[in-house]
């Protein structure tokens, strides 16, 4: 697989990556299992798609000891993005950024994940009580005691409208990247970028690029809309995040289907075994040389696909048509 580098550091990674979370959090629980997740990481170190993505918050922690189980066999193989910054409580999720906590939760991880180094730790969510450069400035700590290579910075969240009303939608992230960046340099960035949310491009993807910092994009399948998998209306489980989602309602899901159908278009002019789901990673990848799709499954099947993406070169003419798709449809708000 083709690599890509991280940050300043140049750490090398495939250029499409593994999400972990639907493995143990905020997918239907009914259809998670630990023999067919750990089939899917191992197929993903096959493939080269090395980046394995979780945070010690998914389960919680559940998926970064499954991880565990396949790292301490193939720990040299390899990418480990883990997270902190955020606790899960019994109805409720808050964000906790002091220094003593971000020291436990590393060792925490590291035991987890049976590995003695962390290649990037990601700051989940700034604490609201905590000001930003003492939580950045722990984690470099980390850093300089060896237990974590490099340093990211999650903007997963910031919703808005595709094309219009993005305007500013990073404003909050980039001014505390620039606060950040001052205690010890940001290696990667992760955020929602995909073909029906964009709005990372406008700012954001350009803050990383003039800074050689690397942009993880988040959800670049659209939460398993853009693979056209999914049937409008067929409906979720309880726990399925996306039972919630204002743009996965039966009518938003058929209001949407347009993206899907161009997906599709492009696909049959690349020959009959490529798929919606590799044209919507290889826009990702098309939008510059420093970003990482990291998109989410649990199955053998999905990763391999999704690792194809890689091979798959969009034509001009496919990127301008994927740029004339109409705008998704569902207000997140």
């Amino acid at each position: 697989m083709e690599r890509r580098t991280i940050g300043a550091a140049a750490l090398a990674v495939g250029a499409v990556g593994l999400g972990c979370m639907p493995m143990s959090w905020g997918y239907s629980s009914s259809r998670q299992r630990g023999d067919t997740s750990l089939r899917a990481v191992h197929r993903a170190l096959d493939l080269g798609a090395n980046l394995l993505d979780t945070a010690d918050m998914y389960g919680p922690f559940t998926n970064e000891l499954l991880l565990g189980r396949v790292l301490r066999e193939r720990r040299a193989e390899a990418f480990v993005s883990t997270k902190v910054g955020l606790l899960v409580g019994e109805q409720h999720i808050v964000a906790n950024g002091r220094p003593g906590y971000v020291r436990r939760a590393c060792d925490a991880s590291l035991r987890r994940l049976q590995t003695d180094v962390i290649d990037l730790y990601q700051l989940h969510r700034p604490d609201p009580e905590v000001p930003v450069e003492e939580t950045w400035g722990a984690m470099a700590d980390l850093v300089r005691a060896g237990k974590v290579r490099a340093l990211g910075f999650c903007a997963v969240g910031a919703r808005g409208g595709r094309r219009t009303g993005g305007t500013g939608l990073y404003d909050t992230t980039i001014r505390q990247l620039g606060r950040v960046q001052q205690v010890f340099p940001v290696s990667a960035v992760e955020a929602e970028l995909s073909v029906w949310s964009p709005e990372a491009l406008e700012a954001l993807l350009p803050w990383c690029a003039a800074r050689g910092v690397g942009l993880l994009a988040a959800m670049p399948l659209g939460n398993g809309f853009l693979t056209g998998t999914l049937t409008p209306g067929e409906g979720f489980e309880p726990d399925d995040m996306r039972a919630r989602h204002p743009r996965f309602t039966a009518e938003m899901m058929a209001a949407n289907q347009p993206i899907v159908a161009g997906l599709r278009r492009i696909a049959a002019r690349h020959g009959p075994q490529a798929t919606p789901a590799q044209v919507a990673l290889a826009w990702t990848l098309a939008q510059g040389p420093q970003v990482i799709p990291v998109p989410g499954t649990k199955r053998e099947r999905w990763v391999a696909e999704n690792a194809g993406a890689a091979e798959l070169r969009l034509t001009p003419r496919d990127l301008a048509e994927l740029e004339g798709l109409p705008g998704a449809r569902g207000s997140w708000e």
